[in-house]
C-alpha cells in the first residue's frame, strides 16, 4: 500500500490523540495521565509483538535500533507530558495543536535537509514558507 495512505491514517490518529488529551487535561494529574498513556502504549506494543510471533514474523533487535526506539518512547512520553501541561494551562486546541504540530514539522524538515541530506527544491521552500506563515497566522489570529 502507498505510504501516503498510512500517513493520512496516522495524521487522523494524531488529531484524535490531541482531542483526547484536551478532554483529559485538568481532570487527572499529569503523572497519572502519563502512566495511563504509557500503559496503553506498552499493551499495544506487547500485543503487536505477540501477534507477530504467532504469525511467524521473526523478532530481532540491533543495539542502534533499540536505542533509537527507546528515544522514540522517551520523546513521545515527553510530548504527552507537554500536551497535558499545555492544555492543562488552558491552551485552546485550535491554537496549541497547530503550533506544536507545524512547529515540529518545520524542525524535522530541517533535520531531514541537514542530517539526512534530503533534497532542497523550490516546492519544499514554498511549503515551508507556507507552514511558517500558517503558524504565524494561527497564533496571531
Amino acid at each position: 500500500m502507498n505510504w501516503i495512505f498510512y500517513a493520512v491514517i496516522t495524521a487522523l490518529l494524531l488529531a484524535a490523540a490531541d482531542v483526547f488529551v484536551k478532554l483529559a487535561a485538568g481532570k487527572l494529574s499529569n503523572s497519572v495521565a502519563l502512566l495511563i498513556y504509557g500503559s496503553c502504549t506498552f499493551l499495544v506494543g506487547l500485543g503487536w509483538v505477540l501477534w507477530q510471533r504467532f504469525q511467524g514474523v521473526p523478532q530481532y533487535a540491533q543495539l542502534p535500533g533499540a536505542v533509537a526506539a527507546g528515544a522514540v518512547g522517551l520523546t513521545f512520553a515527553l510530548v504527552t507530558v507537554g500536551l497535558f501541561v499545555t492544555f492543562g494551562a488552558g491552551a485552546p486546541i485550535s491554537l496549541a495543536s497547530p503550533l506544536i504540530r507545524l512547529g515540529g514539522l518545520v524542525l524535522v524538515s530541517l533535520v531531514g535537509l541537514i542530517f539526512f541530506k534530503e533534497p532542497l527544491t523550490w516546492r519544499y521552500v514554498a511549503g515551508m514558507l507556507l507552514a511558517c506563515g500558517g503558524i504565524y497566522l494561527i497564533i496571531t489570529r
